[in-house]
């Protein structure tokens, strides 16, 4: 009597979205990782070689400048998200100043009324940019530049006519400027540091926009705009809408920015601002934001600032030429996207 084998049926396959990474596996995944590690380098090294930099006050200066440029740089690694550039973001912070300051001067009303001009204005800017990419689909480098060379010349123009001058004139006797310094440009003093205001304001926008990316539905059309734009499109993603409102949200935070500047100085100097939007635009890639969009985050833009901050005041305090800054500009910019294409890769390999 023969015996029939019968053959064992097919293990089930497992689908591969529902494996669990590893730990290791799921911190490479986050864009922040690399900037980081680069973060713990820049700091060791200045403090073994600028006594200076572990004083207190140097810290304070190092976050205080890091706000600076980490409070545009959280728009623009949003919208960098969305597969998106903003050129003109430099400019435009001067441009929102410059407005507050010639609004509440010229018209002799309470500065907060210059403010709320100043905002509409620099929203208005961020609308026009956004609605010109998606109506004539022109690449964002080509829309923002043009923007950017319009509101240089105009800052300049425009306040030598209503100036005579290259500088606003001061603001602080007007009314309402010493509640507006307070909430835009104040101190505040926390174990005998004196900590800027825009440190907390810096941490809040970061915190926003990290919940907007990781818990809302908003987060994930942002990711999907910068991934993917006709796939999203295909599966109703509002692709113009974000796109549009990302560059809202990098005129915002510009103009905020902007409102810093005024009410820290009283005056704005025209020619300023040519120059920041990359500074904005390589903390957000040294922070993990991918020039090609659909990968970053708002924390590592922070990181990327932080290193900018501590690398901006390392040098001065280690005695160095101020020159060898630019120097590490490039080399981050290189350095970081080499890094952030190395570990999106392992990230996608490793489980």
């Amino acid at each position: 009597m023969s015996q029939t084998l019968v053959a064992p049926p097919p293990a089930p396959q497992t689908d591969e979205r529902l494996v669990r990474k590893s730990m290791l596996g799921r911190l490479m995944a986050r864009p922040e990782v690399g900037a980081l590690a680069g973060a713990i380098v820049i700091y060791v090294l200045f403090f073994v070689v600028a006594p200076p930099f572990r004083e207190a006050p140097s810290l304070a200066t190092v976050l205080y400048q890091s706000s600076l440029y980490g409070i545009p740089a959280v728009g623009v690694a949003l919208l960098m998200i969305g597969g998106e550039f903003d050129l003109s973001a430099g400019v435009a912070v001067i441009t929102s100043s410059l407005v507050a300051s010639m609004t509440a001067y010229q018209l002799s009303v309470n500065v907060w009324v210059g403010v709320l001009v100043s905002l509409v204005v620099a929203l208005g800017i961020g609308l026009l940019n956004g609605y010109l990419l998606v109506k004539t689909r022109l690449p964002s480098f080509l829309v923002t530049l043009a923007t950017f060379f319009m509101l240089t010349g105009l800052n300049l123009a425009v306040t030598k006519i209503v100036s005579g001058g290259v500088a606003t004139k001061d603001i602080s006797d007007i009314d309402g400027f010493d509640s507006a310094h307070a909430f835009f440009a104040s101190d505040v003093v926390i174990g005998g540091m004196n900590l800027r205001i825009t440190l907390f304001w810096w941490a809040v926008f970061v915190g926003v926009a990290t919940w907007v990316l990781l818990r809302s539905r908003t987060g994930n059309w942002i990711f999907a705009v910068g991934g993917a734009d006709a796939s999203a499109r295909a599966v109703g993603v509002p692709v113009r809408k974000v796109k549009i409102g990302l560059f809202m949200t990098v005129s915002f935070v510009c103009w905020f920015t902007g409102m810093h500047i005024l009410f820290s100085f009283n005056t704005v100097q025209s020619g300023q601002g040519p120059g920041n939007e990359f500074l904005y635009i390589i903390a957000a890639v040294v922070g993990g934001c991918l020039l090609t969009g659909g990968y970053g985050s708002a924390v590592g833009a922070a990181i990327g600032a932080f290193i900018f901050g501590m690398t901006e005041q390392g040098i001065v305090l280690a005695g160095w030429e101020a020159d060898w800054f630019k120097f590490f500009l490039g080399a981050m910019l290189l350095g970081a996207t080499l890094l952030n294409v190395y570990i999106r890769q392992r990230a996608e390999t490793r489980l």
